[in-house]
Formats: C-alpha cells, sequence, structure tokens
C-alpha cells in the first residue's frame, strides 16, 4: 500500500465515523453539550469539515469547498467566511446549530475533494515543504497526518458525546 492509499483509507474512517455520530440526530441534539464550555456534537462536525476542507485546499491550491460550494451560505452561520473554529468561544460553538443532513453533506463534499486530491499524489510528492513557519519547516505528509488525526480525535469526540445522548 503506498502513501497515499492509507491517507485515503484514514480519510474514510474519519467519514464514517462523523456519519455514526451524527446520523439521525435532531438539531437538538446535535447542539446538546455536555457542560457550558464542552463542544457539542454538531460543531465537532461542522469543525472538522473545516478544518480539513481549509488544510487539503491550503495544499492542493484550489479553492474551499465551504466557499465554493456555497455551503457557507447553506449553513447560515455568524461566522467569518474564513472561519474553521479554531479559537472559537462557548458561545461561537453554541451558534452551530444545523440538521444531520447538512453536516453529512458537507462532510462528504469535503471528503470527495480530499480524497480527489489524495488519488493524484505520488509518494515523493510526500516530502514537499508546505509551510516554512514552523521549525523544522512543515512537509504535506506531516500536514496530512495533522489533519486526519485532528479529526480523526473530533470523530471520536462526537462519538463520546452520541453517547451521553
Amino acid at each position: 500500500m503506498v502513501s497515499n492509499e492509507m491517507l485515503i483509507d484514514g480519510f474514510g474512517r474519519v467519514r464514517d465515523g462523523i456519519q455514526a455520530a451524527v446520523d439521525s440526530l435532531s438539531v437538538e441534539n446535535l447542539s446538546f453539550r455536555p457542560e457550558a464550555k464542552a463542544n457539542s456534537i454538531a460543531w465537532l462536525a461542522w469543525h472538522s469539515a473545516r478544518t480539513q476542507d481549509s488544510q487539503i485546499s491550503a495544499a492542493a491550491g484550489t479553492d474551499q469547498v465551504w466557499l465554493s460550494g456555497g455551503w457557507y451560505d447553506k449553513f447560515g452561520l455568524p461566522f467569518d467566511k474564513k472561519a474553521t473554529g479554531y479559537g472559537q468561544t462557548s458561545n461561537e460553538v453554541a451558534a452551530v446549530k444545523v440538521s444531520a443532513e447538512l453536516l453529512t453533506a458537507y462532510y462528504d463534499a469535503v471528503y470527495d475533494a480530499t480524497i480527489a486530491y489524495l488519488k493524484q499524489l505520488k509518494d515523493a510528492d510526500f516530502a514537499k515543504v508546505v509551510d516554512q513557519s514552523w521549525d523544522p519547516p512543515v512537509t504535506l505528509a506531516v500536514r496530512l497526518v495533522s489533519v486526519l488525526s485532528d479529526t480523526l480525535q473530533h470523530a471520536g469526540q462526537a462519538a463520546y458525546i452520541r453517547g451521553l445522548l
């Protein structure tokens, strides 16, 4: 198995985890927060998709699905168009009140863009430096594994909250 095939498998697991966490839940249940400052399933799913979308599009040199696919308007969130959830306040987390269908549709669109990008990569591509602002500089391989790790963690957190319901 080559590197892109492993990443494709990994991002498929994220997609499956997010879909299982949000499947058939009401907006009320998706917005449930175990305590006042905790994240909700809706926010975790949205943030995972936004993180993946912003990072993969940057690596691929393409537009974010969030903007090019009209998802920003469909979600109607009171955030800047470029917001991904990083550093958001408790009130901003609480503002993510959307349907399971909308969350999974956006995640599917991000997943499709991710897989299209990963399929065209060759193993040699992973050594390319994509961010000079870190020491050591970040390679494409490190960036993709970082996104995969982050989104897998959030999918697990969403599954945990679903279990509390």
